[in-house]
């Protein structure tokens, strides 16, 4: 995050990505430098469960890992 309060990315989803929300969660992950659960669901405005499906996705797909802090772009 920027000092302003705003985020910049210059990470590119994946052409495999074909749900707006994955797409969505991803760059917000690659924007914030790894994002937790919890901001997930604030900031977006999704379900936990929904966000837990989608980490769940990206992480099979081998975007993203769990840390224990939350969750990173591998």
């Amino acid at each position: 995050m920027q000092p302003d309060g705003h985020f910049q990315s210059t990470e590119s989803v994946p052409d495999d990505l074909e749900s707006p929300r994955a797409k969505l969660v991803y760059l917000y992950v690659a924007a914030s430098d790894g994002a937790t659960v919890e901001e997930l669901c604030a900031d977006l405005c999704v379900k936990k469960g929904t966000a837990l499906s989608i980490t769940g996705t990206l992480r099979d797909r081998g975007y993203l890992e769990r840390t224990e802090s939350g969750f990173e772009l591998v």
